[in-house]
């Protein structure tokens, strides 16, 4: 097969690529690895509660910004991230997904409790054999107390 012929497309590897870049995202918040973060979504557009953010060092500083990191170097933070669909479209390259999140959190003086419950909408495309997010989506449903985990507490609604 030469260099220039396509090979066929592999759903359930594409399936599987892109679940596996929602769980790498899961585990660099919950490791404070916010360069690793950038790194991740240096493609992508971030939209949370704040405005739109994009590039690497855009998305990074906005983690760092955020996020309240402990003497272990992390948020102490686990995202479980469930009801993952993924929609893949071969033949653009393209794929979205929808999916749930809970993020639980314990500290010496936090008993293990989740504090905060929402979605993500994802877009992902392939560029050659990779797939990379092009945008995350996250819509926060479900607030406890993010006191710990949040550099500034959202004022209730």
């Amino acid at each position: 097969m030469s260099s220039t012929t396509r090979r066929p497309a592999d759903p359930a590897s594409s399936h599987r690529a892109v679940e596996n870049l929602i769980a790498r995202y899961a585990e660099l918040v919950d490791d404070g690895d916010f360069a690793g973060l950038g790194v991740l979504l240096a493609d992508a557009t971030f939209k949370g509660s704040g405005e739109p953010v994009r590039g690497r060092e855009a998305i990074e500083k906005m983690f760092r910004d955020t996020l309240i990191v402990y003497a272990d170097g992390t948020p102490r933070t686990q995202h479980v991230t469930t009801n993952i669909a993924i929609e893949v479209d071969e033949q653009a390259n393209t794929a979205i997904s929808r999916s749930y999140v809970t993020v639980l959190q314990a500290l010496p003086d936090l008993p293990l409790q989740p504090i905060v419950g929402g979605r993500y909408h994802d877009r992902f495309e392939r560029r050659g054999e990779q797939w990379l997010f092009t945008e995350r989506r996250v819509r926060v449903n479900l607030v406890g107390d993010v006191s710990h985990h949040l550099r500034q507490v959202p004022a209730p609604r």
